[in-house]
């Protein structure tokens, strides 16, 4: 029996559709691209308020474009990351369809939901003090970091604003790091 999803998931295409139902008794909504319409975005707005919603869209640029618009009106909904490496088949093509069962259950399992705080729990000294800004392996250690936490790769800005977004404390990063290897 396939695990049920109560929230309606949405992904950018019918190809992710077919894959999450391959593995879960579940409903998407389906952006076609990211040139995502008015349409679309109201129908999101009946799923947040009747079941709940999680984007999860593909971890590249058009899916990061999309997440960010929805996002923008929505900015209480669940997000669910799968890193790039889990996200490849053998041609080299980004998208969620291409992720194994166990790395899809994994990546909706920790579903996170962005936090506004009036107080910064990551400063940008933290970033720098973490090695995560400013250090010639910053790159690969925010790699490590989005990749233990799942929250998708991002910049050193942007992944400062993440984990602010996230209310990621210090010590989840710290612990993240402890097995990094340079």
């Amino acid at each position: 029996m396939k695990p049920y999803i109560r929230e309606v998931i949405i992904v950018e295409g019918r190809d992710d559709t077919r894959r999450l139902n391959e593995v879960f008794d579940c409903e998407t909504i389906e952006t076609n691209g990211s040139a995502i319409n008015k349409r679309t975005l109201d129908e999101i707005e009946v799923a947040l308020n009747t079941r709940g919603a999680i984007i999860f869209t593909d971890p590249d640029y058009p899916g990061q474009k999309i997440r960010n618009t929805i996002l923008e009106r929505f900015p209480n909904i669940k997000e669910a990351f799968i890193s790039r490496n889990k996200a490849k088949n053998k041609r080299g093509k980004i998208g969620v369809e291409n992720a194994s069962p166990e790395d899809l259950k994994d990546a909706l399992k920790r579903v996170v939901t962005s936090a506004k705080t009036e107080v910064e729990t990551i400063t940008k000294s933290d970033m720098i003090d973490l090695q995560l800004s400013g250090q010639p392996d910053s790159k690969k250690r925010r790699h490590h970091v989005a990749e233990k936490l799942n929250i998708g790769y991002a910049n050193a800005n942007s992944m400062h604003q993440k984990f602010n977004r996230y209310n990621i404390q210090k010590e989840l990063i710290l612990d993240a790091l402890k097995d990094y290897k340079e």
